[in-house]
């Protein structure tokens, strides 16, 4: 299902590329990115990080349609291809983005929303939990079909059931790539089960084993040590 939301970026095009002018371009508070796809040539951009972070914000950021306002001038419609962050600062170091075609197919990985947990058989009735198995599925469709994110109704879902791909209902003209696969790869995106419940022998089992043979080890030790200083000072007698 698709929503309102709609994305657009402003950016610039660039000539300079290359390590030194993208690290530049970060000092300035850019982030350097490029476009390409749809038949024609890629083309290298600078965008405004903060604008970029703020947007970021959004889930539907990396599964919707994103239109690229270049130079002020000409729009370009694309999708997040790639997106490159600092380890552990707040940072965008790299985007790529993917010209859409309105009448080819894309591939995107769209997220699950899982709906009615709480209400679900298997937690209400039955005292179950919900263990999500997927977060998102990777879906093929038109432009015009990309759904924001996809729903997974659990009211029906109760201790012991498991969801798979092929029970999701889809939004019209979009398919699961991976079912394309075969039946194999029909893989459990969700499922209820009884909470696991923690027994005295549970927390004995919870001791490695290790530390209980480096415990032996250590008591065997203390008293090895000790036959070896007796002997030790047998022998300094015997020499005396």
């Amino acid at each position: 299902m698709s929503g309102d939301i709609e994305f657009t970026l402003e950016a610039q095009s660039r000539e300079d590329v290359g390590k030194g002018a993208s690290r530049r371009l970060r000092r300035e508070k850019k982030v350097p990115a490029v476009v390409y796809g749809g038949g024609k040539d890629a083309q290298s951009l600078t965008l405004n990080h903060n604008e970029v972070w703020r947007k970021l914000q959004f889930e539907a950021f990396f599964s919707h349609i994103i239109t690229l306002q270049i130079d002020g001038k000409h729009k370009q419609q694309a999708i997040v291809r790639d997106l490159q962050r600092h380890p552990f600062k707040p940072l965008i170091g790299h985007m790529d983005f993917q010209r859409i075609v309105a009448d080819q197919e894309l591939q995107v990985r769209v997220p699950l929303h899982y709906m009615n947990e709480e209400e679900s058989v298997g937690v209400r009735m039955n005292g179950g939990e919900i263990s999500h198995l997927e977060s998102e599925v990777l879906v093929a469709c038109l432009p015009k079909h990309l759904p924001e994110y996809i729903e997974v109704d659990l009211a029906n879902l109760d201790v012991g059931d498991t969801l798979h791909m092929s029970d999701i209902q889809l939004p019209e003209g979009v398919r699961l790539v991976d079912l394309d696969h075969g039946e194999e790869y029909d893989r459990g995106i969700v499922s209820c089960h009884m909470p696991r419940v923690t027994t005295d022998q549970d927390l004995e089992e919870e001791v490695p084993e290790g530390e209980e043979a480096a415990e032996g080890e250590e008591a065997s030790g203390e008293d090895s040590g000790g036959d070896a200083g007796e002997k030790s000072d047998d022998s300094e007698a015997d020499k005396g």
